[in-house]
């Protein structure tokens, strides 16, 4: 098996890193020209003429594989590209039933909930709460909906700041520099978000959701060459100690197993597709209704076998470990065992695609969402009922930057309270 790449090694507590190492470079450089991709699409469409419906659903004309790709990327977060290959690293496949009811959601969410949404023609998924039980009902809603994105987007944040810090050459307890990457990546999400409205966020998640799924495969590549006996061992070893199990299996409810799992995740299918404002919104800005089915198919489709990949990842670097124990350094919590793995195992530049692809997991934007919703549930309905558009335009613009500093603002609060936990954090989202 090959050993960890030459000069890779951890410097022992207190030791200083000194300069950054080639590899360190060539991965630093790879995220850089990745960041440049971004910020060339967002440029490109900041200097289209806007409009307030163009940036909030682009005149209901994007193609839907590209509105599919989009929600895609959505699905996958940092969240869940650090958590998920920990949590099958410590335990084993039981929340994975996330993945196994996907297609019910799918179904679900591609005719009830796009009908209702596209035939009642109003681009925020809360307004007919008034119509039914009264504008508290629609405040609540968009108010409750607003603060978990703002915690969510900053929880991102902070999990990206932590975990590819160290990748790049920089000391994983550097608090500057890793409120200097949050304040970095906020900015350039908040941006590109505000000078492109909904098209730039479409087509950077297309953007982001290749480079996404390009860096698992590199992992398990990388771990299946490293392992005795490749796929067969890992299937093997890990299958011999459990860790393909979706259990427990008993009916008991105060503990979790497989049937929570599932009755969790179809209910958090059916948020996705039924009140979370930014898939919603998407599916509202496909060119047709045809389109937008087709857009939530793809979306699903292509989230099951990739979120498969990142649990067998977790269930992978199980059994590299258990051939290699020496590599894993001891008292190491689950969470960190990923991250140590691409900056150890991997080879400098397909290392840097990975971190890439983290960075891809984590720029996915809810901002336009929050800013469409603060126009037309805030300002319409309590401030201006009927704005001209440079009015409607200003909101929007004003309040994508509230929202991106708020995340970001959030994130660096993350950072005094000194947490490591993805679980810790992503639990309470």
């Amino acid at each position: 098996a090959p050993l960890p790449y030459p000069g890779r090694s951890e410097p022992a507590a207190g030791e200083d890193h000194g300069p950054m190492t080639s590899g360190q470079i060539l991965n630093l450089s790879i995220v850089a020209l990745y960041i440049l991709l971004i910020v060339g699409v967002g440029t490109y469409f900041a200097f289209r003429k806007k409009d307030a419906d163009r940036f909030m659903v682009a005149h209901k004309a994007m193609p839907g594989w590209a509105v599919g790709l989009s929600m895609f990327g959505s699905y996958i977060s940092s969240i869940s590209f650090l958590a998920n290959p920990g949590q099958t690293f410590k335990t084993n496949w039981m929340f994975a039933g996330f993945t196994l009811v996907t297609p019910v959601g799918l179904a679900i969410g591609s005719t009830a909930f796009l009908r209702f949404y596209r035939r009642s023609g109003h681009v925020s998924a809360y307004t007919h709460l008034e119509e039914r039980f009264g504008p508290w009902a629609r405040t609540y809603a968009v108010l409750t909906y607003l603060i978990l994105q703002m915690a969510r987007m900053g929880t991102i944040l902070y999990l990206l700041a932590q975990a590819v810090l160290p990748m790049l050459g920089g000391e994983a307890g550097n608090l500057s520099l890793q409120r200097t990457l949050i304040i970095a990546i906020g900015l350039l999400i908040t941006l590109y978000t505000l000078f492109g409205g909904i098209e730039a966020v479409v087509w950077t998640g297309v953007l982001q959701s290749i480079i996404l799924i390009a860096g698992p495969i590199i992992c398990v590549t990388t771990l299946l060459l490293g392992t005795p006996g490749g796929l067969g061992g890992v299937i093997r070893v890990a299958g011999q100690a459990g860790k393909f199990s979706f259990g427990p299996y008993a009916w008991d409810w105060s503990i979790p197993t497989l049937w929570l799992v599932l009755l969790n995740s179809l209910i958090e299918h059916l948020r996705n597709w039924g009140i979370d404002q930014s898939y919603i919104q998407r599916y509202i800005a496909a060119r047709s209704d045809r389109e937008a089915v087709r857009s939530i198919w793809i979306a699903g489709l292509l989230y099951m076998p990739v979120a498969a990949v990142f649990w067998f990842i977790g269930t992978a670097l199980w059994a590299y470990y258990e051939a290699w124990p020496g590599r894993l350094p001891l008292g190491m919590a689950p969470d960190s065992v990923f991250p140590h793995f691409i900056t150890h195992a991997i080879v400098p530049g397909l290392s840097g695609l990975v971190i890439a692809s983290i960075f891809a997991a984590s720029m996915d934007s809810n901002l336009n969402s929050m800013a469409t919703l603060t126009l037309i549930d805030g300002y319409k309905r309590y401030v201006n009922a009927e704005p001209d558009d440079r009015q409607a335009l200003r909101v929007l613009w004003a309040s994508t930057l509230f929202w991106g500093v708020a995340s970001m603002g959030w994130a660096l609060f993350m950072t005094l309270k000194g947490a490591t936990s993805t679980i810790q954090f992503s639990a309470n989202l």
